[in-house]
């Protein structure tokens, strides 16, 4: 894992980082934003719900913050449609989203041994089919998604780690980025963005940030050698290569992103796309078929990190190697603000909600 040099601080919405209380009793009730159908940020409601009960295998934790990801805009929205032959064809299988966790085991089920009622954790949440997401009071997970918290490591920084940083080393080993390599984030001020920007220079790479004027200074201050304002002209049309090129935008072509990989390069593919049915998959057929004509390499990028993965770069950021951005704190009962803002408006870094 290597080692990110620390970075100037970025100004944040000042935050309580509330700690539970460790003898606290579990109520039978919480607070949770729920969705019983796909649509935009409307379809979230606040409602008292029972609490989980954490069966075998797995651990009830109380959330003191959880961060919003563009994976849980596109379940909400149940798009593309494709995927929701996965999450419920008709109507969202877990009605309670939330992919990213900081908070303290309260209870846990038969069999679990790797972490105890009062331990500080971050992670993943959630069980297929079960209303065990993130943002709620509280959450299950199973033990092997989960990590202790280091002390000197908020719960908001925390929340904001385990999908977004995973994801971005995860597209840096599939562009095999290390020592020299030219490398261009396109989307380097969004949550993934911000931690694929540290973690490439930390590999040793010569990195090109890609993003609007507002976040030029934020982007240099992560490490970023070069910046591009992409409101003041077209990456894809500058003329400059790279050797891997890290798309968490989505809203270019395989044949314009072509344009800055080396002949031999690789295009890694984040972005969700625009598509409603099928997108990304549209797009990365398209690069397959390119791909058997040109020698580019054309990965999507994928979220299955490893347990180790996730304990370094928790760990990372405990010892300030690593700097999770967020841009706004708010309460758990603004879920529709918060995700408006992730849609609307570029979140600058993550949004974190604290119930």
């Amino acid at each position: 894992m290597p080692t990110v040099p620390p970075v100037p601080a970025v100004p944040a919405v000042p935050v309580v980082n509330a700690v539970p209380r460790a003898d606290a009793t579990v109520p039978s009730t919480m607070t949770a934003v729920v969705q019983d159908r796909y649509g935009r940020q409307d379809v979230l409601e606040v409602r008292e719900v029972p609490v989980p009960e954490p069966g075998p295998g797995q651990v009830l934790v109380e959330v003191v913050a959880t961060s919003l990801n563009a994976a849980d805009w596109h379940i909400m929205a149940g798009l593309p449609y494709v995927a929701r032959l996965a999450v419920g064809p008709l109507r969202p299988a877990s009605r309670v989203q939330g992919r990213d966790v900081a908070g303290r085991v309260r209870a846990v089920g038969a069999g679990v041994t790797a972490v105890r009622v009062g331990d500080d954790v971050v992670g993943r949440p959630g069980v297929r089919d079960l209303d065990g997401g993130g943002f709620a009071q509280y959450a299950i997970a199973r033990p092997e998604r989960l990590v202790p918290k280091p002390p000197t490591l908020s719960f908001e920084d925390a929340a904001a780690i385990p999908l977004a940083a995973s994801t971005a080393l995860l597209g840096l080993r599939e562009g095999d980025v290390g020592a020299a390599t030219r490398v261009l984030v396109n989307g380097s001020s969004g949550g993934v963005g911000t931690f694929a920007v540290q973690l490439a220079v930390a590999l040793g790479a010569e990195v090109t940030g890609v993003c609007s004027t507002r976040n030029v200074e934020l982007v240099r201050s992560l490490g970023a050698h070069h910046v591009v304002d992409y409101t003041r002209g077209d990456v894809t049309r500058r003329g400059e290569r790279y050797d891997v090129v890290l798309d968490m935008v989505g809203t270019a072509s395989v044949h314009a992103l072509r344009r800055v990989v080396t002949p031999d390069g690789v295009l890694v593919l984040g972005g969700g796309g625009k598509g409603r049915w099928l997108e990304p998959m549209p797009t990365i057929a398209e690069a397959h078929l390119r791909r058997a004509v040109l020698r580019q390499r054309v990965r999507p990028m994928s979220e299955a990190a490893t347990h180790e993965d996730l304990a370094e770069l928790v760990t990372m950021a405990g010892d300030g190697r690593l700097r999770p951005v967020v841009e706004r704190v708010l309460p758990l009962t603004q879920a529709r603000e918060a995700m408006r803002h992730l849609l609307e408006d570029h979140a600058r870094g993550k949004i974190v909600l604290v119930p």
